[in-house]
């Protein structure tokens, strides 16, 4: 198994490193490079993880058992967060774009992302399952939050999957996005209250109270709050929310 991780900050390649030596992550190459700069020469591996940041997404695929070829990638949120100054498709951040460039030419079988669920991220996923359809891919996406898992936060965020078509199957139409929304919420709806015995309780900003691990600010379920690395929170999606999105769209192709 070949792992590729890319990140432009050095402290998150860092701390790619760190997970591998201590056994956290298989073996994997850490490429530090802009996304600008990468070649599709540079990703004849398994699996390709494009701003990978804390290692969530490798994490996540182990998680859920997967196996095969693939891509994941969660794209900056800044231009489309609520939090900053919402510039969208203007702010240079925004690097669908440069990525689907390389999915275009590589044509990877499966891809999984995730994007701030706020106005502009739902206008941003738009435009990547009408860039991945064109392509000849079949796009299935959920709005799913950290609490779902038992995380004792909200931290919502789209999750998208795509799986490449055959020929035959391009032109029948097929598309199994609405199939795969079903499947994620029968998956994980009821199944957070498994994870909440033993915890503390603190207040939301959706006004109700949750559960947490002692000792812990509520990041990420599954990623300690005690991480000294900042940069890698906008990437650290929660792990056990994006591996019930993985068994579900797998399912979802395989019913």
């Amino acid at each position: 198994m070949r792992i590729w991780c890319n990140d432009n900050d050095p402290n998150a390649c860092a701390w790619l490193n760190e997970l591998e030596k201590e056994g956290q992550l298989p073996p994997l190459t850490v490429d530090s490079r802009p996304i600008e700069a990468v070649k599709p020469n540079d990703l004849a591996c398994d699996e390709c993880h494009f701003f990978a940041g804390i290692g969530s997404w490798p994490y996540a695929l182990r998680l859920a058992g997967w196996s095969g070829p693939v891509w994941t990638g969660s794209c900056p949120c800044q231009p489309f967060s609520t939090a900053g100054k919402r510039l969208a498709e203007r702010d240079p951040r925004h690097l669908w774009p440069v990525w689907f460039s390389l999915i275009a030419k590589c044509r990877p079988p499966t891809i999984f992302g995730e994007q701030v669920a706020s106005g502009l991220g739902h206008q941003w996923l738009a435009r990547v399952r009408a860039d991945l359809e064109a392509a000849g891919y079949a796009v299935g996406a959920a709005n799913l939050c950290a609490a779902s898992t038992g995380a004792p936060h909200i931290r919502q965020r789209l999750y998208w999957g795509a799986s490449r078509l055959a020929n035959t199957e391009r032109q029948r139409g097929r598309c199994g996005s609405t199939r795969c929304e079903d499947a994620i919420d029968a998956g994980v709806t009821g199944k957070a209250g498994d994870f909440w015995s033993g915890y503390t309780r603190i207040s939301c900003r959706d006004g109700k109270t949750r559960r947490i691990e002692p000792g812990t600010f509520p990041l990420a379920h599954g990623v300690p709050g005690r991480v000294g690395l900042l940069r890698g929170y906008g990437n650290a999606i929660v792990p056990q929310v994006a591996a019930a999105f993985v068994k579900a769209f797998r399912e979802s192709l395989n019913p």
